[in-house]
């Protein structure tokens, strides 16, 4: 039998144990009645974003050409979500437009 690719990390080690998928690599669970779509993008702890949502930036992160970096705690409001690396586009007060990968970031 083939089982589903693991949803985080895309590995193909999975396995079935008492009607729960589970990913030896990362360690995540999930079943199969479980929704899982691929196009779903979720911030650091896990929550689904979607466009419009705000957005908390936990870990202050250096940006290119600017003098002082991003601080942890920013709050950012109604943001995109796009295809690529930097999920996520979005204007932040005082540092204009902005693409931020979604690892960075819980929702508010």
């Amino acid at each position: 039998m083939t089982y589903p690719s693991c949803p985080q990390c895309n590995e193909n080690y999975t396995y079935e144990d008492r009607g729960m998928f589970v990913c030896p690599m990362c360690a995540h669970e999930w079943s199969e009645n479980e929704a899982v779509a691929e196009d779903v993008i979720r911030d650091a702890h896990g929550s689904i974003l979607n466009d419009g949502d705000s957005i908390i930036i936990i870990k202050d992160l250096k940006v290119k050409g600017a003098s002082a970096p991003l601080k942890q705690g920013t709050k950012v409001k109604n943001i995109k979500l796009v295809e690529g690396d930097h999920n996520i586009d979005c204007r932040i007060e005082g540092f204009g437009a902005m693409s931020l990968k979604s690892e960075f970031v819980k929702k508010a």
